[in-house]
């Protein structure tokens, strides 16, 4: 198989080498009968946290075999290093039951905290809603 190493994939450097080509086919055909983290893992497909990076292994697999994907199907973030990880969209859905989630990634960005209150506000001729804070008496803060 060349210059590959151990299960590790180590290069010179001792960092871990994400395999690319016919040593990825290879070494992914030789471990078919593992679960597909361990082949990932083995074929250097590893973040810095140690989790295993599914997306950017199965895209070098299929580049492997001589497909070429869309950059653009996917947030761009093509087949070379690691991705930026989820990004918020800026859309939600209304839920079966009503509700209208706006989640972590959205509060976060806008420095919300747990039991902070809002009012509702909601302006129809532009259909948007607004949420806006409340002080400590109930009041809206303008």
């Amino acid at each position: 198989m060349g210059a590959q190493k151990g299960p590790a994939n180590e290069d010179n450097t001792g960092g871990t080498v994400m395999l690319e080509g016919q040593a990825l086919l290879e070494r992914a055909r030789s471990l078919s009968n593992r679960p597909e983290d361990q082949i990932a893992r083995a074929c250097g497909y590893v973040g810095p946290s140690g989790r295993v990076l599914k997306k950017n292994f199965y895209r070098a697999l299929v580049a492997a075999k001589g497909y070429t994907l869309p950059s653009g199907s996917t947030g761009g973030s093509g087949t070379s290093g690691v991705g930026k990880g989820r990004q918020a969209e800026f859309r939600t859905r209304v839920h079966g039951n009503g509700n209208l989630l706006i989640g972590q990634a959205y509060t976060r960005r806008m420095g919300l905290e747990p039991g902070q209150e809002f009012r509702i506000e909601i302006h129809k001729e532009t259909g948007s809603i607004w949420l806006l804070p409340l002080d400590g008496a109930g009041d809206a803060l303008s």
